[in-house]
Formats: structure tokens, C-alpha cells, sequence
């Protein structure tokens, strides 16, 4: 039987743009306290998991969110470009609401499919995972049956777990979510073919779930009629 590798692949934590409404993929912002009480909570829950290795975007956000789930006794995180958020080009620090006046159609068409569509300047979903998922499976080849902590981002885990549980990835926005400091956990038999054993667990910092408002997409922010 073949070893099984597991991903413990975690969102950063809040930071100090997360109530906003606003894109900030490649902009590096800081955990706010909120964020860091969060992965200090996470890293609590993971402290008697064994870690081959720490894994995590080049950001602000996600190094700082690696390091307090690490700890001192842990590896200390590996900054990898493949795993950084979507960069929304020249709409990155703008309010959705002010994108969708000042360039409606380009909005329009990338609210229609943001898997292959991009704006200005931007990444489209099929760009991120593009770099994406050849980095996890780097990891997960790289650390065969072992204990892997990857801490990224909100897209960028939406569109590898849709990848590879095999999902239509034109709709992660509209039915996936993932909550600050939130816990994935996928096993692998080998480099490709995964199981997710948890999604979206926040139970380290909330005992339940709020009910997402806003954020996912138009779609499903839409009152229904």
C-alpha cells in the first residue's frame, strides 16, 4: 500500500484590509490582530502534527501566518512565488463596487468566467493554477508520506482544490469559500490523486460558521427573486 502524504493547506489569517470590500490579491498586506490570534489558535490545534516541511507564499500575510503555526520548534516556512494570490492588475486596491463602474464590462465579462478571463494587467484563475498546482505537486512529490503545512491563498486554494478533486473551476467563486486561517487537509496516494479529508475548518478560533454576506461573487450575492 502506497504511503499516504498529507497537506495540511491553510488560508493566512485576517488582515487589515479583510473587512473591506476590496481586491488586494498582490497588494502585501499585514495580519491584523484578529489574524494572528487566528493562526496562533491553528497553530495550537497542530502542535503534536509532525512537519516535514513549511510551505508558504511570498507575502506578508501568509509568511507571518506559517511562522506562528510553525513555531519555534517547527521548520521554518519555504517561500514559494507558485503559491501567491491572484493579481487582479489594475483593479488591486479598488472596492468592487467602484470596478464595476469604472470598467463594467471587463468586470461583467469576468464575473461571467474568471477562470479564463483576466483583467488589465491581471491573472486569470487558469494563470494562477497554471503555477499553482505544479508547486503542490513539487511538495507533495518532494515529501512522500510525510506531514506538509502550505499556507496560501483564498483563490489560489479554491482553484487547486478544484483541480484536483476534479471540479468545473469556472465556479470556484460561486461555491467554494475559505475563511481566514481556515484548515484544508488533503491526502495524497501520489503526486496527482487526491482526497479531502477537511475543508474550511475554522473550529481552532469559532465554534460555527457565520454565514458568508458578501465576497463570493455577484452570483451569490444577488438577492434571489
Amino acid at each position: 500500500m502506497k504511503e499516504t502524504t498529507r497537506l495540511f493547506l491553510v488560508r493566512h489569517g485576517a488582515t487589515t484590509l479583510s473587512a473591506e470590500d476590496a481586491f488586494a490579491g498582490a497588494t502585501d498586506v499585514e495580519l491584523s490582530a484578529e489574524g494572528r490570534a487566528q493562526a496562533s489558535r491553528l497553530g495550537a490545534r497542530l502542535a503534536n502534527e509532525p512537519l516535514a516541511a513549511v510551505y508558504c507564499s511570498p507575502l506578508q500575510r501568509t509568511i507571518a501566518t506559517a511562522t506562528l503555526i510553525a513555531g519555534p520548534q517547527r521548520p521554518a516556512p519555504i517561500q514559494r512565488a507558485g503559491l501567491r494570490e491572484i493579481h487582479h492588475g489594475r483593479w488591486e486596491g479598488l472596492k468592487r463596487a467602484d470596478v464595476e463602474q469604472r470598467f463594467a464590462d471587463e468586470y461583467a465579462a469576468w464575473e461571467g468566467d474568471p477562470f479564463t478571463f483576466a483583467p488589465t494587467g491581471g491573472e486569470s484563475g487558469l494563470d494562477v493554477l497554471a503555477r499553482a498546482l505544479p508547486e503542490i505537486r513539487a511538495i507533495v512529490t518532494a515529501h512522500r508520506g510525510q506531514n506538509v503545512l502550505v499556507v496560501s491563498h483564498k483563490a489560489t486554494i479554491r482553484l487547486v482544490i478544484s483541480s484536483l478533486l476534479g471540479f468545473d473551476a469556472r465556479g470556484y467563486r460561486d461555491r467554494l469559500d475559505q475563511s481566514p486561517a481556515c484548515l484544508n487537509i488533503l491526502d495524497f496516494k501520489d503526486a496527482v490523486r487526491a482526497r479531502l479529508m477537511l475543508f474550511n475548518d475554522i473550529s481552532h478560533y469559532a465554534d460555527h460558521h457565520g454565514r458568508p454576506q458578501h465576497n463570493l461573487s455577484k452570483w451569490w450575492d444577488v438577492p434571489t427573486p
